[in-house]
């Protein structure tokens, strides 16, 4: 795996310290290469394609738990409505996030429209509409991984010149549900679609009968189980696990960890990635059928001590992503 422009500033004492470019690949990314030796072995993988038949209850059951629970609050104190969003709410929002990441996929439904209807009903509760959006510019990420300009998953550059410091990381890790959500509005706006009126205007019309008819403190438990779900939060690790290179010759992680069963096993990133037309209800099974291709790759047992390494580790920062040119990488459909 290539590293050209990955620069790193030495202290006098020749301690190794933050990097002030990306890493660089010259290769392809490793994921379509990898599913078609798997394929190639173990055919019967595609027995596994297609959607979760148990998404659409799953998704409505948090759906409707987490909009009781913000009823419910509707003249609880500020700081309940704090300690619920962070420890109770926060897991929920966060799981209809990963919800969507399923529906982006197609995922619960065989025909695409019911994903999206889908996607947006899920969408109610974290209070700002992204599941339109998220799956346009999420698609992108798997045809074009690390592609310098088209994959938003990555830092730009001014974050990263930004986050040099334990203290900067520290801040990052809190507002990193912001760049995620701002960076390709910046970056690379497109425009919208009808699809994205559509999601804009149910989530405003939810928004509108929860501060209408349940309070402000209602609607405000919702925004605050987004934002602290999203920042210095175990299940906002994957964020920094999936694609943050710990280990230069190795761009993708996966987690092996009970957090799994909460966000639709989305710390299987390797095999995700390499099946995205595996629901992640099926995804262990990946790695259980071809079990030689992911027993050597590094992996993760827990999110919370990702999120601490990457702060406190002064080589790692919003650099420390692999990156590659248009050029090195051919278009691949999931």
């Amino acid at each position: 795996m290539g590293k050209g422009g990955r620069e790193r500033v030495v202290e006098e004492e020749e301690e190794v310290v933050m990097a002030t470019d990306f890493f660089w690949s010259y290769t392809d990314e490793p994921h379509a290469s990898r599913r078609r030796q798997i394929l190639s072995r173990y055919p019967q993988i595609k027995d596994l394609f297609g959607p979760d038949p148990w998404a659409f209850i799953k998704i409505s059951m948090v759906v409707l738990l987490q909009l009781s629970t913000a009823a419910l609050l509707h003249d609880a104190g500020w700081l309940k409505i704090l300690t619920i969003a962070y420890f109770f709410g926060s897991f929920l929002n966060h799981n209809l996030f990963l919800a969507i990441h399923e529906l982006s996929h197609n995922l619960a439904f065989s025909t695409p429209v019911y994903n999206r209807w889908l996607g947006i009903f899920a969408n109610l509760p974290i209070g700002v509409p992204m599941s339109v959006t998220f799956q346009k510019y999420h698609l992108e990420h798997h045809r074009f991984q690390g592609v310098d300009g088209i994959d938003m998953d990555v830092p730009s550059y001014t974050e990263a010149h930004l986050v040099k410091n334990v203290f900067a990381k520290t801040i990052w890790v809190f507002l990193q549900l912001f760049f995620y959500a701002l960076r390709p509005l910046f970056l690379k706006p497109k425009p919208p679609g009808h699809w994205e009126f559509i999601n804009l205007f149910v989530q405003i019309g939810l928004d509108v009968a929860m501060v209408q008819f349940c309070g402000w403190r209602s609607f405000a438990y919702l925004i605050l189980s987004t934002f602290v779900g999203g920042g210095m939060h175990p299940m906002a690790g994957h964020f920094i696990s999936e694609h943050y290179v710990f280990k230069p010759d190795q761009e993708t992680y996966s987690y092996y960890g009970p957090l799994n069963l909460l966000t639709w096993s989305v710390g299987y990133h390797n095999e995700h990635h390499d099946f995205p037309r595996i629901a992640g209800n099926k995804l262990h099974k990946v790695r259980e059928m071809a079990p030689e291709y992911y027993e050597g790759l590094e992996s993760y047992k827990s999110w919370s001590q990702v999120i601490y390494m990457y702060i406190m580790d002064s080589t790692v920062s919003p650099f420390s992503r692999m990156k590659r040119k248009l050029s090195t990488t051919t278009t691949k459909k999931d």
